[in-house]
């Protein structure tokens, strides 16, 4: 829609059937990302290909590269998309990490549990998100069934950090090297999926400054072109951790589409497509809300709680089947402090109490 409203033609091509950007596509191909055949034709309709996640095989963006621009580089996607190869990065550029173990074998878990010695979290080198392909371990553990339980050839042990709170940086990067990042934001995760973002952060002002100046850093040294996000633990001594990339539009940034004066999807489609990129300075602060497939168990819910406030906006993704756990769309609310916070919330309960009561 981003991509649209500044006047580009949109292909989009997935491997999933009535993908939800389909309805917004003026060409929608459906077809597997091993299809060659297919990835010849989507190049032949574009100029430029981005991302919307980065767990794409990375065979296929190689392939596109020879016949098109894509933006991010299959060489960024493929250190975004492996933990290790992220983890390896980041510590070799000097970047602060976690303690980590890169583990093979259950052998090599054991060892590293033992090398680490404290509460640790296995979690699979690739294909890991919202929590998914973690296990948590301590010393003493059965490392066997954990690495029988966890079934992936290849995993990173990282030393389970004592955080105050987390964050996230979205950072945006030109063809050219032009660079700028979106202020700083909190975020609060439940059962590893992203439940709030507040923005601006509230942080301190030299914290905020370290964490824009670290994420600016790892886009530049990555050589991203279009969007990275950050997402950092802030310690008790007002130190900063970082814990994943995303070579993308970020969850974390969906509300720049009100908050900001240049939303992180209009961010995107700038950089990948060589133009200007737009302030990135709030118009108004805000907190994001994720809305999970558990709101549809009882059906669909009652909107109109949402749709009431005159400082708030509903997205709803398209998502033909709602699950527990996963994201169909989010609600962002407009204020600053800690009232509007528990007023997005507050209203978020009030969805799941209507939905469980049928009252519509």
């Amino acid at each position: 829609m981003a991509a649209k409203s500044l006047g580009y033609r949109v292909v989009v091509f997935d491997d999933t059937r009535g993908a939800p950007a389909f309805s917004c596509a003026d060409i929608a191909m459906e077809a597997s990302f091993d299809d060659l055949e297919a990835l010849d034709r989507f190049s032949k309709e574009v100029d430029v290909v981005t991302v919307e996640f980065e767990n794409i095989p990375i065979a296929a963006l190689e392939f596109l590269e020879k016949e098109v621009c894509v933006r991010p580089s299959s060489s960024v996607v493929r250190i975004c998309q492996d933990r290790i190869l992220e983890k390896e990065f980041l510590q070799g550029k000097g970047f602060p990490v976690a303690p980590f173990r890169v583990i093979k074998s259950a052998e090599e878990l054991a060892e590293g549990l033992s090398d680490l010695n404290t509460a640790s979290i296995l979690k699979t080198a690739a294909l890991g998100y919202d929590g998914k392909g973690q296990i948590n371990l301590s010393p003493g553990d059965d490392t066997k069934a954990a690495w029988d339980l966890l079934g992936t050839p290849q995993a990173v042990l990282e030393k389970r950090i004592k955080f105050v709170s987390e964050a996230s940086v979205i950072c945006a990067r030109s063809p050219g090297g032009e660079m700028c990042c979106f202020p700083v934001q909190s975020n609060v995760h439940r059962h590893g999926i992203l439940d709030v973002t507040v923005s601006p952060a509230c942080i301190d002002e030299p914290t905020s400054a370290r964490a824009l100046e670290i994420a600016a850093a790892i886009t530049e040294k990555l050589g991203v072109v279009g969007l990275l996000t950050v997402e950092f633990f802030l310690l008790s001594d007002g130190g900063l951790m970082v814990n994943e990339l995303a070579p993308r539009p970020h969850n974390s940034g969906h509300h720049t589409i009100e908050t900001a004066f240049t939303s992180q999807f209009a961010q995107h489609v700038r950089a990948v497509c060589g133009l200007p990129l737009g302030s990135v300075e709030l118009r108004s602060p805000g907190v994001m809300i994720n809305l999970m497939g558990d709101l549809w168990e009882e059906g669909e819910p009652h909107w109109g709680i949402l749709l009431s406030q005159k400082r708030g906006y509903l997205h709803l993704y398209g998502k033909k089947d709602s699950k527990p756990g996963r994201k169909m769309g989010h609600f962002t609310l407009l204020g600053e402090g800690e009232g509007i916070v528990k007023m997005a919330l507050s209203l978020r309960d009030q969805l799941a109490q209507h939905s469980r009561s049928g009252k519509i």
